[in-house]
C-alpha cells in the first residue's frame, strides 16, 4: 500500500461509520465503469430465479449460523465446547 493510501485510510477510518459507508460506496461506483454487463445479466437472472423459488416454497432460508454448523460438520471441524 503506497503512503498516500495509507494516509486516505487512516483518515478515512477516522470518519463516523455512516460517513465511511458513504466513502466505500463512492469508491465503488468509481470502480464500475468495467461493469461486465453479461455478469450483471447473469447474477439478475440468478437473483430473479432464486426469488421465485423463494416465494413458490420450494426453497427454504437458511440461516448463516446453520450454514456454518453444517460446514464444521461436514469437514469435521465440529467444536466440542
Amino acid at each position: 500500500m503506497s503512503t498516500p493510501v495509507r494516509d486516505l485510510f487512516r483518515q478515512a477510518s477516522a470518519l463516523d461509520e455512516q460517513d465511511r459507508a458513504t466513502l466505500a460506496g463512492l469508491l465503488l461506483e468509481s470502480l464500475e465503469d468495467n461493469v461486465d454487463e453479461d455478469a450483471e445479466t447473469a447474477w439478475r437472472d440468478e437473483i430473479g430465479r432464486r426469488l421465485v423459488e423463494l416465494d413458490a416454497g420450494a426453497v427454504e432460508l437458511v440461516s448463516w449460523e446453520e450454514v456454518q454448523a453444517g460446514l464444521r460438520k461436514s469437514t469435521g471441524a465440529e467444536h466440542t465446547d
